[in-house]
């Protein structure tokens, strides 16, 4: 099997994030952690159209609401533990969910 990789890079100011884009998978750990938010928005738009083009995206993010937005599928952890995982309007309808993650209820 033959990889393709198609880097992305963000770059503004300072703040700098390389994405690799290999075969069909983007891991992504924390892209919100440490950006400014100007950053951080244009970090998750590039995973959106990512995603669009068939992309699988794995994303470990503690910032809910970002998340929400992008994933189709969302495994909630808590101290280690996958406390809940479904689609993610599923999930999101938890009140619990809802109360604990996205400042709801």
């Amino acid at each position: 099997m033959q990889h393709r990789a198609d880097p992305v890079l963000f770059q503004r100011g300072d703040d700098r994030l390389r994405v690799l884009a290999v075969a069909r998978l983007v891991m992504a750990d924390e892209v919100s952690q440490g950006l400014a938010p100007v950053v951080v928005q244009e970090v998750y738009r590039q995973l959106t159209a990512i995603a669009a083009r068939g992309v699988t995206v794995l994303l470990v993010e503690q910032n809910a609401r970002l998340a929400f937005k992008l994933a189709s599928y969302i495994y909630v952890m808590e101290q280690g533990r996958v406390t809940a995982a479904g689609p993610t309007a599923e999930v999101a309808a938890s009140e619990h969910v809802r109360n604990a993650y996205l400042g709801v209820g």
